[in-house]
Parts: C-alpha cells; sequence; structure tokens
C-alpha cells in the first residue's frame, strides 16, 4: 500500500476514534443512565457500528482506491490499529487483562465485537454500498 493512501487510513482512523470517544463519553452520560445499561452498550454499540461505516462511505473517494485487496487491508489496518489502543489504554490505566477481555464477550448487552467486525469490513462495505466493482 502506498504510504500516501496509508497515511490518508490513520488519518480517517484517528477521526473515527474521536467519534468513538464521543460516544463513549454519551454512553456513559445519556444512554446508560437513561435506559439501562444492556440497552445503554447496545445502543452504543450501534451507533458506534453506523458511525464509523458513515465515515467510510465519506472518506472513500478521498482515498482514492477501488481495489479491494486495498479495502480489506485498511479494514484490518484499522481493526489493528483499534486493538492496540484499546489494549494500550486500558493496561496504562492499570485495567486488569482478564478486564479488559472481558469487553469481548457479548455479555450484559456488549456488543463491542460487532463493532469491531464493522471496523475490518467498514472500507469494503462501503465500496459495496456506493455500487463500486
Amino acid at each position: 500500500m502506498a504510504f500516501g493512501l496509508a497515511a490518508k487510513a490513520l488519518l480517517i482512523w484517528v477521526a473515527i476514534l474521536l467519534l468513538a470517544m464521543l460516544n463513549g463519553i454519551l454512553r456513559e452520560a445519556v444512554f446508560i443512565p437513561q435506559l439501562g445499561r444492556a440497552p445503554g452498550l447496545i445502543l452504543s454499540g450501534l451507533l458506534l457500528s453506523l458511525l464509523i461505516l458513515l465515515v467510510a462511505y465519506c472518506s472513500l473517494p478521498w482515498l482514492a482506491t477501488r481495489q479491494p485487496g486495498q479495502l480489506i487491508v485498511i479494514g484490518l489496518g484499522w481493526l489493528g490499529l483499534t486493538l492496540i489502543f484499546e489494549f494500550a489504554f486500558g493496561l496504562l490505566q492499570g485495567t486488569s487483562l482478564p478486564v479488559l477481555l472481558d469487553a469481548y464477550t457479548f455479555k450484559g448487552g456488549n456488543i463491542w465485537p460487532v463493532v469491531l467486525l464493522v471496523t475490518a469490513c467498514a472500507p469494503y462495505l462501503s465500496a459495496k454500498l456506493r455500487g463500486w466493482r
């Protein structure tokens, strides 16, 4: 993958990261207090998945690639960056590894694994939604 494409993909991921942080604030401040833990987590996960798809869809023309292989690599890159960020941030905060890994289950309304799947598929899926072949 060319450096320019990788740099653009990284910038888009940073935008997704910022949206994810805002989504987390909204989840903790509004969704969970108003709806309860499980519904709040589900709504937050669905909203974040939609935001990731929207960002991917809107940024595709700027990425300037229609090659399925590159779109898949970008999505997997976003997934990798997300996992690195989540574990590094959690461990730096002193969160234990078992607690961090608990987020990767579907307990109590947690759909984080779905969000990760959407993240990995978003560039390719967005290209399909645009009708790109």
